[in-house]
C-alpha cells in the first residue's frame, strides 16, 4: 500500500498501543506456566502473531475473548514443531532456546530480512549444551534438548538470545548461569525480561555481567495487563515536539520499558528550545529512526552514538532513515555506528521508501508534518508488523493520509 500524506500538524489526544516488546513476553512465560492464564490489552500485529503460532505449534491453547487473551500452558510438549516468525526477530530468538529446553525437534522458518539477522554466533553455545543445528541457515531445524550449565553469550550483537536462554534455563532442574562477554546492549530489554518472569513466579539474580538462573522453578499462571508501548509513543511525543499538539494519554512514566528514555529526552528538548542534542543509543536502538526526525528540526547539529547495530535489523536503518529524510531535504550523515544531524527550519516533499521497514514508515510519516509538499511513503503497510492502526490514529490526530 502507498500512501501520499499531505503535510499538516497533528493535534489531539491519543492511545498508545500495548507494548509490542512486553506482549511477547507475557505471552511466552504464560505459555510455559502449568495452568491459565489471561493477558489484557495484548498487541495484535503480525509479530505477536508469529509468537502466538510459535507457542501454539510448541503445545500451548491460546485463544481470544474481547480484549483478553488466555493462554493454557504447555502440558506435553511435541516431538517435533514447524515454526514459522515470519519477520520477527523476538520470535525467532526466543523461541529457539525455549523449544530446545522443551527437548522439541523444531524448524525455524521467516522472510523478508529475518533469515539475514545475526544467529550462527549462538549456535556454540547450544552445542555445548545437547542441541545440535541440522541446518546452518533458514530454515535453521534444532534437535536434542538442552542442558544446565555455564553459558557465554556477547551481549553486543543482540539482547534477545540472552531473553530466549533465561526463560528456557528455568525451565530445567540444573542451575545455569549465563556469562556477558562483551558490553551488554539493550539492557533494558534483559530487565523487561525478568520483570515479567517475576510477574509469572520465576526469578533470576543480575550478577557483575551475568545472570544466575535456578534450576527447577515452575512459571504460575496469573493474570497479566499489557501497558503502553514506549517505542510506539515516542512517534506521537516526537510530532507534538516539532509542531504539533499530541498527548498520548495512557503512558505509564514507572514503566521499567527502557525506551521510556523518550519522555525525557523530548521534555529536555523543548525545555531546551529545541536546539540540537547528543544521545548514546546502545540501550534505545528502536528509538533511532524517530529520534532523528526530531533532530531534522533541531537548531544546530545533532549525533546519536553507539547505534551500529540498526545495520542488522529489518533493514540497515542507519542507511534507510538517512537516504529516506535527505529525499525529503534533510540534512543527515549516516556513519558506521552512528548519524549526525544538522538541523533545518522545513523539509520539502518526494518520494520515499519504507524498506518493508515499519519504523522508517511511521518515521517518514512524522516528518511529514513539517515538509512544503506531500510525502509519498511507499509500501506504508509495513506498519503492520508492529503497529497495524498506525495510519488510522495519524488521521485521527488531523493527518491526511490518502491511498494512491
Amino acid at each position: 500500500m502507498d500512501l501520499k500524506v499531505t503535510p499538516g500538524l497533528l493535534s489531539g489526544k491519543i492511545l498508545v498501543p500495548p507494548s509490542k516488546s512486553i506482549s511477547h513476553r507475557a505471552l511466552i512465560a504464560a505459555a510455559l506456566a502449568d495452568g491459565e492464564s489471561r493477558i489484557y490489552n495484548l498487541l495484535d500485529c503480525v509479530d505477536t502473531t508469529a509468537t502466538i503460532g510459535a507457542l501454539t505449534a510448541l503445545g500451548a491453547d491460546i485463544r481470544q475473548e474481547g480484549n483478553c487473551t488466555i493462554v493454557k500452558g504447555i502440558s506435553v510438549p511435541p516431538e517435533t514443531a514447524e515454526i514459522n516468525c515470519f519477520e520477527s526477530g523476538s520470535t525467532l530468538r526466543f523461541i529457539m532456546p525455549v523449544a530446545a529446553a522443551l527437548g522439541c525437534r523444531a524448524s525455524f522458518d521467516g522472510r523478508a530480512n529475518l533469515p539475514n539477522r545475526p544467529i550462527t554466533p549462538y549456535f556454540t553455545e547450544f552445542q555445548k549444551h545437547g542441541v545440535k543445528f541440522l541446518t546452518d541457515k533458514m530454515p535453521y531445524i534444532t534437535e536434542g534438548k538442552l542442558t544446565g550449565g555455564v553459558y557465554e553469550i556477547a551481549g553486543n550483537i543482540s539482547s534477545q538470545f540472552i531473553t530466549g536462554f533465561l526463560f528456557a534455563l528455568s525451565l530445567l532442574e540444573e542451575d545455569s548461569v549465563i556469562k556477558i562477554t562483551s558490553p551488554l546492549e539493550s539492557k533494558s530489554y534483559v530487565d523487561l525480561t525478568a520483570d515479567a518472569m517475576k510477574s509469572f513466579g520465576v526469578e533470576i539474580e543480575e550478577g557483575e555481567n551475568e545472570y544466575r538462573i535456578k534450576g527447577g522453578q515452575k512459571y504460575k499462571p496469573c493474570d497479566y495487563i499489557i501497558e503502553a508501548d514506549m517505542s510506539q509513543a515516542a512517534f506521537f511525543l516526537v510530532a507534538d515536539a516539532i509542531g504539533g499538539n499530541v498527548t498520548p494519554e495512557n503512558l505509564r512514566y514507572d514503566s521499567v520499558q527502557g525506551d521510556r528514555a523518550i519522555i525525557d529526552i523530548v521534555k529536555t528538548f523543548k525545555e531546551n528550545g529545541g536546539k540540537a542534542f547528543n544521545i548514546a543509543a546502545d540501550n534505545i536502538p528502536d528509538l533511532v529512526p524517530i529520534l532523528t526526525v526530531l533532530a531534522c528540526f533541531a537548531e544546530g547539529t545533532s549525533t546519536i552514538t553507539e547505534c551500529g547495530r540498526l545495520r542488522i535489523k529489518e533493514c540497515d536503518r542507519l542507511a534507510a532513515i538517512t537516504d529516506e529524510l535527505n529525499r525529503l531535504g534533510a540534512k543527515v550523515e549516516a556513519g558506521e555506528d552512528y548519524l549526525k544531524i544538522h538541523g533545518v527550519e522545513e523539509l520539502h516533499g518526494g518520494d520515499c521508501l519504507t524498506y518493508s521497514d515499519h519504523r522508517i514508515a511511521m518515521s517518514i510519516a512524522v516528518a511529514s508534518q513539517r515538509c512544503t509538499e506531500p510525502v509519498i511513503i511507499r509500501g506504508a503497510d509495513c506498519v503492520s508488523k508492529s503497529y497495524p492502526t498506525f495510519f488510522e490514529d495519524f488521521r485521527t490526530l488531523g493527518g491526511k493520509a490518502d491511498v494512491i
